[in-house]
């Protein structure tokens, strides 16, 4: 009798703040890619936020995790991962899949992003050897279809036939909502708790973030 490995989904993100629209896609993830666990991965140093010169500051990373805390909780298969927080330097998803597969030998990764993140995944690091290691799940809406660069479509061209799937897509429902849209709101003092919850707004009010 073989052991069935565990499949396990990363979902990275600076979570500034973590909104509904987070929940419902990691909720999407855990259905559709039959997850046992999927890691929140609250990033210390975004490599694109650091890139962007003249950029807000995030807030910080007690603040961002605590939050994410709020939200995955009575859901057993989230677990809150605080290793891209503790690393030293910038985030790179690759150095957290190779930690990872290093401390869990034989785990099946599932590295959950958007179609805007797809779209760019030919800048991030080792970008080839991640695609290697993880099935990338692309959110899309049920009326979009992923899409990938020229660099990407001509990589996952190239893998022998018969490869393991490389790129899988997950089929989301429409949201309207963004962490720059309730960063925008909570300095208005508007009610933000249908964009995230009661317990992250009581988090936000009760810290003064986000506001001017």
């Amino acid at each position: 009798m073989t052991n069935k490995s565990t499949r396990t989904g990363l979902f990275g993100g600076s979570f500034d703040p973590v909104h509904l629209a987070h929940l419902s896609l990691a909720q999407c993830a855990l259905q559709q890619l039959q997850l046992d666990r999927l890691l929140w991965l609250p990033a210390g140093r975004p490599w694109q936020k650091l890139a962007q010169k003249g950029g807000r500051g995030l807030a910080s990373p007690e603040h961002r995790r605590a939050m994410v805390a709020l939200m995955v909780q009575g859901e057993p298969r989230f677990v809150v991962d605080d290793s891209e927080l503790e690393r030293d330097g910038a985030s790179y998803t690759i150095d957290t899949v190779r930690a990872r597969l290093a401390a869990h030998p034989g785990e099946q990764l599932f590295l959950v992003i958007g179609q805007d993140q797809y779209e760019r995944l030919h800048t991030w690091r080792d970008w080839r050897e991640l695609l290697r290691l993880v099935t990338v799940a692309v959110a899309a809406r049920a009326d979009q279809e992923i899409q990938a660069s020229a660099e990407v479509q001509e990589y996952l061209q190239g893998l022998p036939s018969g490869a393991a799937q490389t790129v899988q897509r997950l089929a989301m429902p429409l949201t309207r909502v963004s962490s720059t849209q309730v960063r925008e709101m909570a300095a208005r003092a508007e009610d933000i708790r249908p964009l995230v919850g009661e317990a992250v707004a009581g988090y936000i009010a009760q810290h003064r973030l986000y506001q001017d």
